[in-house]
């Protein structure tokens, strides 16, 4: 699934692409995304210019005049490209969305595991899955103080606080394991035991690593690409994340997997405890 760098740099392609351009024409395709493609959605759209695009955890919302916002989730494999009109349509193309540019939006999405909805700018702080977001890591209120609050009392292990968009917004399994080898913290402790010194390390070692990762186009294993369909590099720079078996990068020893739930979270023994 998309994660937060992968979700920036697809809003940072299309920021640059569609902001002033116009939705000329709109076709849906498929309506059977986790949520149906509403009826007017089409309607909604067309004829509207692009003012611009941004990000609330892992969504892209790409506002409109009129007050209106294009929001799209990309759930496990889906893509929002950029392409030009003459470009062979996919299987898995859902909905296509024409700018005056004569270039077109392709929404692209094997298991229709996300979704594309049309709403006014005003109702989005209401909708459920943007109301009930947690702290965005790049958001000042990201910190320290935060991680030992939300972790102190809970017997949940930190992968999994982490990855919990109702607390931390955007971070799943790849850069969760990622920064907790940065931080020296085994995926596997618990909450509880995670005291202010081990809070520190993880809220000093998120946003860097975000940004390393949104430098390198975020990691491509084999769905994501970013808005003009490219691959991430980042998946070349991993340190734990699916190395099971490997040597550490930093101290030799192999990196081991274990079963989280129904993921599985790295780590590196000697260097994280």
């Amino acid at each position: 699934m998309p994660e937060l760098p992968e979700v920036e740099t697809i809003c940072g392609n299309l920021r640059g692409l569609l902001r002033g351009r116009r939705i000329i024409e709109v076709e849906v395709l498929e309506r059977r995304l986790r949520n149906p493609v509403g009826e007017n959605f089409a309607l909604e759209l067309q004829g509207r210019a692009v003012l611009d695009v941004e990000r609330k955890g892992k969504y892209i919302l790409v506002l409109l005049e009129g007050k209106m916002a294009w929001v799209s989730h990309l759930g496990m494999s889906g893509k929002l490209i950029y392409v030009d009109r003459e470009r062979p349509r996919e299987r898995h193309d859902h909905i296509i969305v024409r700018f005056d540019s004569g270039r077109e939006v392709r929404y692209h999405d094997p298991r229709r595991f996300g979704l594309s909805v049309v709403m006014s700018v005003s109702a989005l702080d209401r909708w459920p899955q943007i109301r009930d977001l947690g702290v965005d890591p790049f958001d000042h209120q990201f910190s320290s103080g935060y991680l030992y609050t939300v972790a102190r009392t809970s017997r949940r292990r930190i992968v999994d606080i982490l990855m919990d968009q109702k607390l931390v917004a955007g971070l799943g399994n790849i850069y969760a394991n990622e920064i907790l080898f940065r931080a020296g913290i085994r995926p596997t402790r618990r909450g509880w035991r995670i005291g202010r010194k081990s809070a520190m390390k993880i809220a000093h070692v998120t946003p860097k690593l975000l940004r390393e990762a949104i430098h390198w186009r975020g990691t491509s294993f084999s769905d994501y690409r970013d808005g003009e369909d490219r691959e991430g590099e980042f998946q070349n720079r991993l340190q734990v994340y699916n190395r099971d078996g490997k040597d550490c990068l930093i101290c030799s020893s192999r990196i081991k997997k274990v079963r989280i739930g129904n993921r599985g979270a790295f780590y590196c023994p000697r260097c994280q405890k």
